[in-house]
């Protein structure tokens, strides 16, 4: 599968070393590998998973192989002793997670779907498409692709434009065709097209559909990873849009149709937590209904939260897009409400790049947003993205150097096509890259916003010299865009740094509350390490959360922040770092800072590409992923938690992980003594508290 390989000996060194994994809590374990291993690990053909080293062997010969492909296939030099040096660094340095691919890239970089099948649909992380490129011939083509790319998990933008074209609803029949859907992501996605056509498209036949053929839910999914949802969630997703479009014929196509359309679809397709997806949903302020989508009053089926009648709305965040100059006031009663909508400056995304420079024009096409609105994205373009932490690098040269192998991961990601034609088109046009920095605001609490500026600036124009050498040694375009700020999600946990330009949600001192499988293996060491463990909220039956007591590097928390220092920060990495865009929630204490939203509004527009807000309080739930505590209860934690023995994990023993279970863990009365001994006798060391 590699045309690239690192030396076995030069891999081996690493093998015992330590990584500097993010988060120690108060029983001595890191919250990143853990995250590690619940989320980027896979399982290996011999039954063990795969450990921090192997991982990083896998995505550095991966990005190594298929730049050495590129080469070989355009017939351009190629020098292997410095491919080899290189790789070498590329390999130090993520292993001291002083940089990462998104975390797509940690789990798909280097498989057969990438490396033999050669698509890069599973490395992208995010995409937007317009309902203004629905057609006469292909109306349900923008629904459709948005479909696939979620079931790939791609998050996907989209808009309400196409309620502007004068579509009008038919109704199917009286002809009848039966589909027998195969088991397989295209058999899913012409369902729902032909579905969506004898809706939009005069004279077609109703359809009815044979589910037989659909593997049962738990089943594995080779090719991606995961388990099958089972029928269940396409045959409801089929029910629902019948019965939202059905008997309407000779209505226009709303706004509010898309909408319900495309949240539907997104509901299928995260049903069961088997995939991970996300939406947001770009529409007018000028439209009444697109603002009200929300709001349960004006749309109570859409909005509600019966187990048994569960609604779709809640599947994407929605955004209005204006001009610079637009009037908001009209907005803002429902952001101090319940933070929507967010605002995206469509002029400024088109006209600039870093608001530091000049308008250069060079995004004239963009049409919307991914979901985090960190990346302008044309229809059915996808972004490409990497991560990279200030806060680890030794020093600004450190972190200069650094941002070349990151780079080089995302430009060779630009050189693999996806299986879509028009999203190709697109792409290699652009080849948008995404150098994300997260951890910001650790830097800047520790170092300063000036210290922070200059090595932002500094690496900017560094990324530019990066883009114009490799781009002439492939002999591609350069990228129209190099630079941005994600929300860095579980990646930043690995690294244990600050997420994208957001503070801490916990600071010094939280719980954190990651949800797990019942029956997945590492509940059965957390038990037996005494770590708190209940029956998750909205899945008692198959879910549990275990809450994760954690000592932060922060100095203050998300909620210790004013507003007006949130939006400083954005607005710093919009106009020194990224030209993309800047992932930016800008939450605020709906009691002391509701006057501030409009305002802040007024100072951001023209000089960021996109805003949300998100009242704090207003989303409270049990369980929540992020609760501070203090400095004595995480002491206390320290003196009653113990190691987990992570190896029987990776290396899949099962006979000790059962034996575990079954003599100390099957209440909540395990004694410490025994539990002591227990992992005595596994072999793990007692910490120092």
């Amino acid at each position: 599968m590699f045309s690239f390989t690192l030396p076995d000996e030069v891999v081996a060194s690493y093998a015992q070393r330590e990584v500097p994994w993010g988060y120690r809590d108060a029983g001595g374990n890191a919250l990143g590998e853990i995250t590690f291993l619940r989320t980027y690990s896979r399982l290996k053909p011999d039954g063990t998973k795969e450990r921090w080293h192997e991982v990083v062997r896998r995505v550095v010969e991966g990005m190594y192989s298929l730049l050495k492909d590129h080469h070989t296939s355009q017939r351009l030099p190629w020098d292997e002793a410095q491919a080899q040096a290189e790789a070498a660094e590329a390999f130090e340095r993520l292993f001291e997670l002083k940089w990462t691919p998104p975390g797509r890239g940690l789990w798909m970089m280097g498989t057969p779907l990438v490396n033999e099948l050669r698509n890069s649909a599973a490395l992208q992380n995010c995409a937007f498409v317009s309902t203004g490129d629905m057609t006469p011939e292909d109306p349900a083509g923008p629904f459709t692709w948005l479909m696939e790319a979620s079931m790939l998990g791609v998050g996907v933008g989209f808009d309400t434009r196409g309620a502007e074209l004068g579509f009008v609803l038919h109704e199917p029949g009286p002809e009848e065709d039966r589909y027998v859907i195969p088991d397989s992501r295209e058999g899913w996605v012409e369902s729902v097209r032909l579905l969506l056509e004898g809706y939009l498209r005069p004279g077609r036949p109703a359809v009815t559909f044979d589910y037989s053929l659909i593997r049962p839910a738990g089943s594995p999914i080779r090719t991606f990873g995961g388990t099958a949802a089972g029928p269940e969630p396409l045959r409801r997703l089929h029910g629902a849009l019948r019965r939202v479009l059905g008997g309407r014929a000779g209505e226009p196509l709303t706004s509010t149709d898309i909408a319900d359309i495309g949240n539907l679809i997104g509901v299928c397709v995260v049903a069961g937590n088997v995939r991970r997806s996300a939406e947001i949903l770009l529409g007018s302020i000028d439209d009444p209904a697109f603002l009200d989508l929300k709001n349960p009053e004006v749309f109570p089926e859409r909005n509600s939260y019966d187990k048994d009648a569960p609604g779709w709305g809640w599947m994407s965040n929605n955004s209005v897009v204006v001009e610079s100059g637009a009037d908001l006031a009209r907005i803002v009663p429902g952001i101090v409400r319940n933070g929507e909508p967010g605002v995206l400056w469509l002029d400024t995304m088109r006209a600039y790049g870093r608001l530091a420079d000049e308008p250069d024009h060079r995004d004239t096409r963009a049409q919307g947003v991914n979901p985090c609105g960190e990346q302008p994205l044309e229809s059915y373009e996808l972004c490409t993205l990497v991560e990279t932490y200030p806060s680890r690098a030794s020093s600004k040269e450190d972190y200069l150097r650094t941002l070349y192998f990151a780079f080089l991961y995302g430009k060779v990601v630009t050189l693999l096509p996806t299986h879509w034609e028009r999203s190709n088109a697109v792409m290699q046009r652009n080849r948008r890259i995404g150098t994300s920095a997260s951890g910001l605001t650790d830097f800047a609490d520790r170092h300063g916003t000036d210290v922070l500026v200059d090595w932002l600036d500094d690496g900017y124009a560094r990324l530019r010299e990066h883009d114009r050498e490799i781009s002439e040694r492939l002999a591609v375009r350069e990228s129209i865009r190099v630079s941005t700020v994600k929300p860095s999600g579980t990646v930043s946990i690995l690294a244990g740094v600050s997420p994208g330009v957001h503070w801490t949600p916990g600071g010094a001192y939280f719980n954190r509350a990651i949800r797990f499988g019942k029956d997945d293996p590492l509940v059965v060491l957390f038990r037996a390490a005494r770590y708190r463990v209940e029956p998750a909220s909205e899945d008692p039956e198959g879910t549990v959360v275990v809450f994760f007591p954690v000592r932060s590097t922060a100095t203050r928390s998300e909620k210790e922040v004013p507003l007006a220092e949130k939006a400083d920060m954005a607005l710093l990495a919009q106009r020194y770092w990224s030209d993309n865009a800047v992932s930016n929630t800008l939450t605020f204490d709906p009691e002391t800072e509701a006057d501030q939203v409009g305002p802040t509004l007024e100072r951001m527009a023209g000089r960021i590409k996109s805003v949300s807000f998100l009242p704090q309080g207003n989303f409270t739930f049990p369980q929540m992923p992020y609760t501070q505590i203090t400095a004595e209860e995480y002491e206390e934690a320290g003196r009653t938690l113990l190691p987990v023995f992570l190896d029987a994990i990776y290396d899949g023993d099962t006979e000790m992980l059962d034996a575990i279970g079954e003599s100390f863990c099957e209440t909540d009365d395990c004694e410490l003594d025994e539990l002591e001994l227990a992992h005595e006798s596994a072999g793990v060391v007692e910490p120092h508290h």
